[in-house]
């Protein structure tokens, strides 16, 4: 029988740290507009295995692959039998650079680990979709956005006739940036105003999952500026911006949970398996182009990419290869599959399609957030989210250019095929 075991903690810092995920001259948090935390599950039936959401934007995959080797410690698995899934709030503190932070978020998680794995008791579980048009494509390629609220519900096996959840998981597709650049107080952004409407309604503790979020912007948002990601039509300043996300959603929910069917026998497994993907080195005239638009079309000053790409140069290297794990969680028809980028929400929609199973959700932010992903119609397009950043967030990996247009073709097969067959 399915078991689930439960945690939180709270980890919100007790002191200023440096946000991640605006430019700003001053990047300090200066105070907490609500608290941050992280929840744990601890899935056994023939195997054990974890998955753990932390509000943040996302922390390296070094980073993340170390919380994962420690949790594994914990309850004697492999890191690929422990799933990180970052919210990707834009409010929280950069992890990479408040390494005191970073240790005492592992420690507080360790022991949640612990205190879940002796929570665990027989669970049922069900699953369906809600609707929830929280989200508008920032790019301009497409219009497309993933509305789909994926719910999957846990119940206490053990008392029949009882409806109350134990857990209710969410998987939606938005950016955590409702709250944008003039504001610099810790903040789970939308996803912590979910988690409070829902589980207040529930009487459970709500996990929220980020999906593939690299194109879609918040459709309401709360500042007093109006940024590049808030300029679309259907983009709505509003002052309750975070509530306005967390009632759409929760509207959504409450229309379809009750109609949901629970299953008594079904099977929990959680995998990695990795592909090899390519970038080029760009030419040196190649880069000046880039760094030159970076510049005047987004504000972005090169401080060492131009640098970086003529030593490439200089030393003959063209090509830079990495390997990207690829990690699923099933549960019956309802699969999480994720990766540490910020994919367009093509590769969500693309792979429900190919695979015809509305509970498939291709995800972002999950062990870690490294750059963006692009589709071949987003590598063609251009811009911040494909060249741009890349002056930016190189350091944080070992490569200076996006992937190859193709690697997202060559991704989308892996994990529809090879992936999806070993299920």
């Amino acid at each position: 029988m399915l078991k689930l075991g439960l945690a939180e903690v709270d980890i919100t810092p007790d002191r200023p740290m440096e946000l991640v995920g605006f430019y700003r001259e001053d990047n300090r948090s200066k105070g907490v507009l609500k608290p941050l935390m992280a929840q744990v599950a601890v899935w056994k039936n023939e195997e054990r295995c974890c998955l753990i959401t932390i509000d943040s934007i996302g922390f390296t995959k070094e980073l993340s692959d170390k919380l994962r080797i420690k949790v594994g410690g914990v309850l004697g698995v492999t890191k690929e039998k422990v799933m990180l899934c970052f919210s990707h709030t834009h409010a929280a503190p950069d992890a990479d650079m408040e390494r005191e932070y970073y240790d005492e978020i592992c420690v507080k998680i360790e022991d949640a680990v612990l205190r879940a794995l002796n929570d665990l008791t027989p669970v049922n579980v069900g699953w369906k979709n809600a609707t929830a048009h929280i989200g508008v494509n920032r790019r301009p390629v497409t219009k497309d956005t993933d509305d789909r609220v994926g719910i999957l519900i846990v119940c206490d096996a053990d008392k029949k006739g009882e409806t109350t959840p134990k857990l209710i998981i969410l998987r939606v597709t938005t950016h955590g940036n409702v709250l944008k650049a003039d504001n610099t107080m810790i903040s789970p952004d939308y996803f912590g105003d979910t988690r409070e409407v829902i589980g207040r309604k529930y009487h459970c503790p709500v996990m929220m999952i980020q999906g593939s979020a690299g194109s879609t912007a918040p459709r309401y948002f709360c500042s007093g500026n109006t940024p590049v990601d808030a300029r679309m039509e259907e983009c709505v300043r509003s002052k309750t911006g975070l509530a306005d996300m967390a009632n759409t959603i929760a509207d959504s929910v409450t229309k379809v949970i009750d109609d949901i069917e629970l299953h008594h026998d079904c099977d929990i497994r959680m995998f990695s398996k990795y592909i090899e993907l390519t970038a080029d080195v760009p030419t040196v005239e190649e880069a000046i182009k880039v760094a030159k638009e970076a510049k005047e079309l987004c504000g972005i000053i090169d401080t060492g990419w131009m640098e970086k790409v003529a030593a490439l140069n200089t030393a003959g290297v063209h090509e830079q290869s990495e390997d990207v794990e690829m990690q699923y969680l099933s549960i019956g028809d309802w699969c999480l599959c994720g990766g540490p980028y910020e994919f367009m929400v093509g590769f969500a929609l693309e792979t429900e399609r190919i695979l015809g199973n509305e509970f498939f959700y291709f995800n972002g932010y999950t062990n870690g957030c490294l750059l963006y992903f692009p589709t071949e119609d987003e590598f063609d397009a251009g811009g911040y989210e494909v060249f741009w950043s890349m002056l930016i967030y190189y350091k944080y990996i070992d490569r200076v250019y996006p992937f190859r247009r193709d690697a997202a073709s060559k991704l989308i097969k892996f994990v529809t095929e090879k992936m999806y067959a070993d299920l």
